[in-house]
């Protein structure tokens, strides 16, 4: 028996598109996930994606980001996601600042 190769992959969603799923490493995923709520206050004005990226950056493990190596890729990808889901928020402002929605404490990583 092989194992199903989709077993390590999670949906992630793009706000900019709605209903499309996209397959992504689930390890990675959590990772990135984990340090974007991490550092996103439940506030306005919230960070801007530079602070954001700045901020998660060092957080996520080595193993799976030797060097931050695609860790900007994988921020946008999930910023994206989390909006998708709800679970921030962007502001009305230039340049774009996001926050935690402080009413979606409840994160759930599964597909829809």
């Amino acid at each position: 028996m092989t194992a199903d190769r989709n077993d390590d992959r999670i949906g992630v969603l793009n706000v900019n598109h709605p209903g499309n799923v996209q397959r992504r490493d689930a390890r990675r995923v959590a990772e990135v996930r984990r340090a974007y709520l991490s550092v996103l206050p439940e506030a306005s004005p919230g960070l801007t994606i530079a602070e954001a990226e700045r901020r998660l950056i060092p957080l996520l493990p080595v193993e799976l980001f030797p060097d931050g190596v695609k860790a900007g890729w994988w921020a946008r990808a999930i910023q994206l996601d989390l909006e998708a889901r709800g679970i921030i928020a962007r502001e009305p402002v230039r340049p774009l600042r996001l926050h935690r929605r402080p009413e979606a404490r409840d994160f759930s990583p599964a597909t829809p």
